[in-house]
């Protein structure tokens, strides 16, 4: 994107407003591919039951990524 520099708010008022020439659902689309893409929902596939609080907070911790 372009910037642009006015010298007054006049000609700043008179300028037209920059138009992307994509469309913009498309964009919003290939943004949200490319999130899902960093960042993958995993979810467990089931009800666990624990024993201990401990246990259920050892369950809860994050699993370092390879």
């Amino acid at each position: 994107m372009r910037v642009q520099k006015f010298r007054s708010v006049e000609e700043m008022d008179a300028a037209r407003a920059p138009a992307s020439s994509e469309k913009a659902f498309e964009r919003f689309l290939r943004h949200c591919a490319r999130y899902w893409t960093i960042s993958p929902r995993t979810y467990p596939r089931a009800v666990f039951k624990f024993r201990s609080l401990e246990e259920a907070q050892a369950a809860r911790r994050p699993t370092p990524r390879v």
